[in-house]
């Protein structure tokens, strides 16, 4: 598997490509192994069939993942027409089918639109959502299948990128969403609105906010690297990508951001970032005129 580090002191944020295969989980437990940190938490699963964009925090880094998490996320994906499955991609079992060679590019074209803006998805069996206290792959396993609420979700951008027409129909589609989007869902859904059904054959997440597929790097590069900091955004690094950034020049008030004190209200919507040159401070959100931390970064003693 590679030399094992010590480095229990390793910070940051690292912008992954995940292969084909293992869960988010697997691929947290192998950054674990070549790093030797044992704090790494992601920003969004990709499930194991998906590949693309998954963002670790490394270390202290951890503390930035809601924050990093929020942000939209875009995916290439590839649906196939005529086909429905237990799963909603290609994984499960197919359980319906149907002649999709009706089906044409602007026919398809004027379905996509309606799943632009606000949209309601119900989450798939095979999802992390959990219901009764317990998480709904968990009782798919079981071939258990449970009423679920549905969810609003925003689509900000949908666009066919290629269709190809007969009786197995297939369309590959560009996607940015909010957080919590289920694209193997909107593949079911679009499917079902032109009447033969649909199922994700392909996923791949090529950004994830700000983080893109063009700058991550693979669980091989990493294992490579001799030293994987190279490898890593600083924490400062990434929420000054993610977040808006308010800078704070008087020395006093940066000691009273450091205490977890708060300040003026920047007029920011939102959480944003305060920085005194080039340390981050914290996290803020505006408040009753106040901005309040919701992550204090730099201790007091950092200051000095």
């Amino acid at each position: 598997m590679g030399r094992r580090r010590r480095s229990s002191d390793l910070d940051g944020v690292l912008v992954l490509d995940k292969p084909a295969g293992p869960t988010s989980h697997d691929v947290v437990e192998r950054v674990r192994r070549i790093t030797g940190q044992a704090r790494v938490g992601h920003t969004g699963t990709l499930d194991p069939p998906a590949t693309g964009v998954l963002v670790l925090c490394l270390g202290r880094a951890t503390k930035l993942v809601r924050f990093l998490q929020a942000g939209t996320k875009t995916y290439a994906a590839r649906m196939a027409l005529g086909v429905q499955t237990t799963t909603q991609d290609a994984e499960g079992e197919v359980v319906g089918t149907a002649d999709a060679s009706a089906v044409d590019e602007r026919t398809l074209c004027e379905v996509l639109t309606r799943f632009q803006g606000e949209i309601e998805q119900v989450p798939p069996m095979v999802s992390a959502v959990k219901v009764g206290g317990e998480r709904l792959h968990e009782k798919a396993r079981r071939g258990e299948e449970v009423d679920r609420a549905a969810r609003t979700v925003t689509v900000h951008d949908l666009m066919l990128d290629a269709f190809e027409p007969g009786e197995r129909a297939e369309a590959s589609f560009l996607i940015t969403c909010s957080a919590g989007t289920y694209v193997r869902t909107l593949a079911h859904d679009v499917g079902t609105a032109l009447g033969v059904g649909g199922s994700l054959l392909r996923l791949r997440r090529i950004a994830n906010g700000p983080f893109t597929s063009d700058e991550a790097v693979t669980l091989e590069d990493l294992e490579a690297a001799d030293d994987p900091r190279a490898r890593l955004l600083t924490p400062e690094e990434a929420v000054a990508r993610a977040l808006p950034s308010v800078p704070v020049e008087d020395p006093d008030l940066a000691r009273r951001c450091s205490h977890g004190g708060r300040i003026t209200a920047q007029d920011v919507d939102g959480w944003y970032a305060l920085t005194y040159g080039a340390r981050l401070l914290g996290i803020y959100r505006d408040q009753d005129g106040q901005a309040v931390p919701e992550l204090v970064w730099t201790r007091p003693e950092e200051l000095s």
